[in-house]
């Protein structure tokens, strides 16, 4: 087994052989009006995809898969009525979800088990030599809900391909949106039954160029400023420190939103839609807006699958504030094996418990400056999401607080003299200037902070977007300026969750 070429939505192999030829062979079969044979192309497609991440990682989906599809056929031998469980079903629902969640534990939690009782207990358990594959809680979240949504006799017929379709569909497979079977199963129902509708792709591909521009020019410009202050703590003072907070706060969103517009994107030129993960969320006017703003089906799966069945809000407000705390001590736990990740997911649960009782009180009414205020307790709370442990967030945090006024960082910034703009600067002199090296960082953040402060979302700028010939001489220097920038491929942040 080897690596393969890795199909980056930012990578050459992608956008050149892989898209066009998914494409090509797709609207070929539904030309032809073989339906399944569509689906099977797109399956095989999907696992092309996956493997091009390394090989391994195959025979680690297809077992979930075949466990999964497995634990549904035995569910399905004695059909029940809507909404009924007798005790046979959950135990067999009871095996399920364990399987998927066992197989989450060893490969991403089991050495972080291992760390903690070696700490705890002063012993030296070797830790595991495990693979943790790309996008694996994705699609064992999404295999969970599946086995819980058949077992309640909300899916009425799912045949294999449908099923390995529906997990493995590659515009979603590594980071989302976690679909539910509703979202996708009626549209899969519709392959080969509909024209070709030049309007669904155009608007997909001009997705898929504002997520790749979100991605390549503004989250790995950020992202190469974030990663040297991270790596050079002690070499950094509070501006710095500051500054990094905001990077940071701006290479998660536009890379994650980035991500999944492409995702959207790519598959809106398949005729399928996938549902909005993000809707503006630094213009959330609380913590409470925010969850509805930021990667919204997960907060709708944990609020579907854990949330509710735990008592939501009809066991009275200590019931409730619990599963609260529950569901984002979960969410934490769910981005990584680490407490840095715990205690990330527990300051949102904290402020998001008391903003939902103080809107109570209050009956929902928002200060001024609610919207700064809330981006800027997120962007504080990112700092211990991207921190390698609590300890170096915490020192981060610390220089950031310690003071001072010394002129930011001359490398930190530079990371931001893109050669593009750079040329620029030199034609007109700017370069020579005594802050002309801290130019460009101010303008692209002054930018990126309009953008996401005051700016509308990709897919509602895509909607209104006509076909104009100014939009597409737009759009095509869009997508050129990020192929040339392509040298530089880099993955996205939530691969690693």
């Amino acid at each position: 087994m080897t690596d393969g070429v890795a199909m980056l939505f930012n990578s050459y192999e992608f956008v050149f052989l892989f898209l066009p030829i998914s494409i090509l062979g797709y609207y070929f079969l539904v030309r032809k009006e073989k339906s399944e044979a569509a689906k099977v192309w797109m399956t095989a497609m999907s696992f092309w995809f996956y493997g091009s991440f390394r090989m391994e990682y195959l025979w680690v989906l297809s077992g979930s898969l075949i466990f999964n599809y497995g634990v549904i056929l035995i569910l399905k031998r004695k059909p029940i009525p809507p909404w009924s469980m007798s005790r046979r079903k959950k135990g067999i629902l009871a095996v399920g979800i364990a399987g998927n969640l066992g197989l989450l534990f060893y490969v991403k939690y089991m050495n972080f088990f291992i760390e903690n009782i070696n700490e705890i207990r002063g012993g030296s358990w070797p830790l595991l030599q495990v693979l943790l594959p790309v996008g694996i809680s994705f699609f064992t979240f999404q295999q969970i809900s599946f086995l819980v949504d058949y077992a309640k006799g909300e899916v009425q017929e799912c045949s294999f391909i449908d099923y390995v379709l529906y997990i493995s569909y590659f515009p979603k497979l590594t980071e989302g949106p976690i679909v539910t079977h509703e979202e996708l199963f009626s549209q899969f129902r519709q392959i080969g039954n509909k024209e070709l509708d030049s309007e669904e792709i155009r608007k997909g591909m001009t997705l898929f160029v504002f997520g790749m521009a979100k991605k390549v020019l503004l989250a790995d410009t950020f992202g190469n400023a974030v990663n040297y202050g991270y790596d050079n703590l002690h070499l950094i003072h509070s501006p710095d420190a500051i500054l990094l907070v905001l990077f940071y706060a701006l290479q998660l969103y536009f890379d994650f939103s980035g991500y999944c517009d492409m995702a959207m994107g790519i598959s809106r030129i398949f005729g399928i839609r996938l549902p909005l993960n993000f809707n503006s969320p630094y213009q959330a006017k609380n913590i409470v807006d925010f969850w509805k703003r930021w990667h919204i089906t997960l907060s709708r799966f944990f609020t579907k699958y854990v949330y509710i069945p735990l008592g939501g809000n009809r066991k009275g407000t200590a019931v409730m504030c619990r599963n609260m705390l529950i569901v984002f001590f979960l969410s934490g736990l769910w981005h990584g094996a680490g407490w840095n990740f715990i205690l990330w997911g527990m300051l949102h649960g904290g402020l998001y418990v008391f903003t939902r009782m103080w809107q109570r009180r209050k009956q929902g009414k928002e200060s001024k400056g609610s919207v700064l205020l809330t981006f800027v307790y997120v962007s504080i709370a990112w700092v211990y999401f991207r921190a390698r442990s609590v300890a170096q967030g915490n020192e981060l945090l610390r220089l950031a607080i310690s003071g001072g006024w010394e002129r930011v960082n001359k490398n930190l910034a530079g990371y931001f003299n893109l050669d593009e703009f750079w040329y620029v600067l030199k034609v007109l002199r700017l370069d020579r200037w005594e802050y002309g090296h801290y130019l460009l960082m101010f303008v692209i953040t002054a930018f990126s902070l309009v953008l996401v402060f005051l700016g509308k979302n990709a897919v509602k700028v895509t909607e209104e977007m006509k076909p104009r010939t100014w939009s597409a001489v737009f759009t095509a220097g869009l997508f050129f300026w990020c192929i040339l920038m392509f040298s530089n491929v880099s993955s996205f942040l939530y691969f690693n969750f």
